[in-house]
Parts: structure tokens; C-alpha cells; sequence
């Protein structure tokens, strides 16, 4: 998934030149204090904002940046980061003061844990008091879960009426031609991807049925009917913009993973301010606007900051 780690090896490889932190550059968006920043309580405060490489997390990073500008801040932008260890480290050693990060990666990938936590908000107390020691403070998370599904188009939805995945994994049993998949390599071969959600529901999709691709080709042979099924992320854009359908993962079975801020803890402690400034903005944030927001980038071609501050200004937390 884009914000796991695909090669932990490589995202190292950028680490010791600053944890592959480009100079960055100041963020001038001209903004005033809406419903966040008023009285301007960062005003002094000089903070860096970092992020990942997709799009989702580059309007998350300009979200942030623009929400501290408001609140007086000056804003040094270093989003973009590739892979997920660079973004991390940068907070967590000081070269960044914040980032939006996902709790699911956070516990799996960053603290080591094999088995998610299904309640979203017990996911969330375990990673923000686990990752304390590490330097590191897990602000209240929005409820924007970018988290693993599958996908059909409407013409096969209409066809086989799957809702869940345990209707999928019944397909299956029932006429096991009729279950085709386009997935991810490293979907096909993650324990909390599809081997875990074979075992998870007690189903076995044969391997003549699966075909890998990049992600972006999952999309196009889904929405074409190459494939019945495809392994789609809940929050990506195409997912409106192609009319397809998500089926319900209805045994809780991939994890949590919801964005969150989450900032450096001496940052925070010098800038207290910073919770309640980013706070109204996190609760903000869901599926259905991230996928709005992910669209206007990967289906209109806009580009990520002015979506973020076109969204900012309309929600009325800028003006």
C-alpha cells in the first residue's frame, strides 16, 4: 500500500542526507485566521511540515502547513518525501515538526506489531502511547481511513450484487470462475493483504484468477471488467471518478488506518498551540472528502497544494 513500506531498503538509502529532505521551500500561501488561528497563537513560531510522496499525503501536508500559516506561523514546506521511513524519521530526529501520518502504518509498520487492533480509537491510544517514547505525540485522528478494499464496476456489481466480502468469498465457493482479481504484488504476498483476507474470510482464490499490476492499472482494468474484483485503496479518488463499488470488509479484517497528526513532542511542548490549531481541521477529514479532494488531483489534474487551500478557504478555517 502507498503508505506502507515497499522497500524499506531504499527509503533508508535517502536517510543519511538529512532523512532525504530536499532544502525545502518557505510555504507564502496569503492567508488570514477563519474558524482556526485566531489571535494568531503560533505567531513566532518558525515550523517545517513534511509528508510522503502521493497524493493524498501532499494535500494533507499543505492542509497542515496552511492551517499553522493562519495561526501566525512561518512554514518551511518539505512534503513529498518518498517512502514512509524518510517522512518519520524527519519528525522524529527534528529536521520536521509535523505530518499527518496513518495509525495502521504507525503500530505495523513503525512499532513492530504483527496483528491490528479492530476499534479504530483503541488503535489509536496504543500507537500514540506507545510511540511517546520515541519523541513522538499522536494527536486526536480524523477519520479518514485509507485502508485496503475491494472494488468492482457497476456492471458487475449489477451482475453478481456482492455488498461485503464475505458475499465475495461465498462468489467464490459458489462459481469460483466468476472471482477474478487485479492486485498489487505486494497485496498478493502481505499477511494484511490478500493471503490474510483469504484466510480471514475461508476462501482460496485461485492463482489463475490474480493478476499483479501497479496500482493505477488496477483501477482502469476494474472499471473495464478486465477483472471482477480489485484491490483499491478507500480513499483514492478513482473510486468516485469510476463509479466503482467497495465492497464492505464486514469481519473488520484489514487494518485501521486512519490519518492523524502527529508532531514532535518538544515542538509541541514549546508550541502547545499547535493541537487546537490543527484540531477543527482533523475532524474534518473523512473518506468522502478525501476521495473529493484525491480526485481533483488524479482525475482533473489540479495541483495538490492549491486543492488543499482551495478546501481550507471553502470550509472557512482560512480566509
Amino acid at each position: 500500500m502507498r503508505h506502507r513500506i515497499r522497500l524499506a531498503l531504499a527509503a533508508l538509502l535517502v536517510l543519511p542526507s538529512g532523512c532525504g529532505l530536499t532544502s525545502g521551500s518557505p510555504m507564502t500561501d496569503d492567508v488570514e485566521p477563519g474558524t482556526i488561528g485566531r489571535g494568531r497563537p503560533l505567531a513566532g513560531a518558525h515550523l517545517t511540515v513534511t509528508s510522503k510522496e502521493f497524493t493524498e499525503q501532499l494535500i494533507l501536508g499543505a492542509i497542515m502547513g496552511i492551517a499553522f500559516q493562519a495561526a501566525g506561523a512561518d512554514v518551511l514546506d518539505r512534503t513529498g518525501i518518498q517512502g514512509s521511513i524518510g517522512s518519520r524519521e524527519a519528525v522524529r530526529n527534528g529536521d520536521a515538526d509535523a505530518q499527518f501520518e496513518y495509525t495502521g502504518t504507525g503500530w505495523i509498520t513503525y512499532l513492530g506489531n504483527s496483528r491490528p487492533i479492530t476499534d479504530p480509537r483503541e488503535q489509536w491510544e496504543a500507537v500514540r502511547d506507545a510511540d511517546l517514547r520515541n519523541g513522538l505525540t499522536w494527536l486526536p485522528p480524523s477519520k479518514l481511513d485509507n485502508t485496503y478494499a475491494l472494488a468492482m464496476n457497476r456492471a458487475g456489481f449489477e451482475k453478481y450484487r456482492t455488498k461485503t466480502l464475505s458475499e465475495v468469498a461465498a462468489l467464490s465457493k459458489k462459481d469460483p470462475g466468476a472471482v477474478t482479481l487485479c492486485v498489487e504484488g505486494e497485496f498478493a504476498n502481505r499477511a494484511d493483504g490478500l493471503p490474510g483476507m483469504e484466510k480471514a474470510y475461508g476462501v482460496s482464490v485461485p492463482a489463475k484468477n490474480v493478476t499483479q499490476m501497479d496500482t493505477g492499472i488496477i483501477y482502469t482494468q476494474v472499471a473495464k471488467g478486465s477483472c471482477t474484483y480489485g484491490e483499491v485503496f478507500t480513499t483514492d479518488g478513482r473510486i468516485r471518478s469510476m463509479n466503482l463499488v467497495v465492497m464492505a470488509d464486514d469481519k473488520k479484517f484489514f487494518p485501521n488506518y486512519d490519518a492523524t497528526p502527529v508532531v514532535n513532542t518538544a515542538t509541541l511542548k514549546k508550541w502547545p498551540a499547535i493541537a487546537s490549531v490543527i484540531d477543527p481541521v482533523t475532524r474534518k477529514l473523512d473518506n468522502t472528502v478525501a476521495q473529493t479532494l484525491n480526485a481533483k488531483v488524479d482525475v482533473d489534474g489540479e495541483d495538490p497544494h492549491q486543492v488543499a487551500l482551495d478546501w481550507m478557504k471553502q470550509e472557512g478555517f482560512v480566509r
